[in-house]
């Protein structure tokens, strides 16, 4: 594949799945809504483990220097900090923090990426953009990507064009090579659909050209793509 992919875990299957994926991803992890750190930490990790922080919890008036704390003990092999509610200066200042004092690769979402000029963390490239595209904006930096299967349908009639998500992926349809993916087109009355998905091999294929456009870590769900 080229890079590693980590896939990220709940607790329940970090506990049951023997043996472990090469790259864990230990998911979840949040402010704690009762104390002043995070909570749902491991106990300890494998020597490879990333730990993926979220803000799903506002951050409010957590300690940054308890947290940094934290995850200095826990001392996974990379941080992921998949924070999504922007604008928010004590995230900015957690991030920042993070970033300079922990020894570790810390990565960091799209809405804060431009706090640190460490590893930024992009959603998934979608299937009818290419990836030099989709990551031109953020070349000469580090990049982890999400990986996703999945894809999307343009409808078009005669009042435009509109992209809604695929649903179930079906079976068959033609490759393309450039964007890796398969694809399908229908038609019905007044209407044509193209549909766009990634199977796992496109998927592979996908993630091979974004190392060569700066992305060195993939990051998606065990439940999707393990086994």
């Amino acid at each position: 594949m080229g890079l590693p992919l980590y896939l990220a875990m709940t607790a329940a299957e970090f506990t049951a799945c023997s043996p472990l994926p090469d790259y864990p991803a230990w998911m979840a992890c949040h402010f704690s809504p009762y104390g002043t750190g995070l909570t749902n930490l491991p106990p300890a990790l494998p020597e490879k483990a990333m730990v993926i922080l979220n803000d799903r919890i506002p951050i409010g008036s957590h300690d940054p220097e308890f947290i940094l704390e934290q995850l200095s003990r826990l001392s996974p092999a990379c941080l992921l900090l998949d924070f999504q509610r922007p604008g928010i200066k004590e995230t900015a200042e957690l991030v920042r923090i993070l970033g300079q004092e922990l020894r570790i690769p810390v990565g960091v979402a799209e809405p804060y990426g431009a706090i640190t000029d460490g590893p930024v963390f992009l959603s998934p490239i979608p299937p009818d953009v290419p990836a030099e595209e989709y990551l031109a904006p953020w070349q000469g930096r580090e990049i982890w990507l999400e990986a996703a299967l999945g894809g999307l349908v343009w409808q078009v009639t005669e009042s435009g064009a509109a992209a809604v998500d695929l649903g179930a992926v079906p079976d068959g349809g033609m490759a393309d090579r450039d964007l890796c993916c398969h694809y399908r087109v229908t038609q019905g009355e007044n209407r044509t659909a193209f549909s766009l998905w990634r199977t796992r091999e496109d998927l592979n294929a996908l993630l091979k050209k974004a190392a060569g456009f700066g992305v060195t870590r993939a990051v998606g769900l065990w439940q999707e793509l393990g086994g």
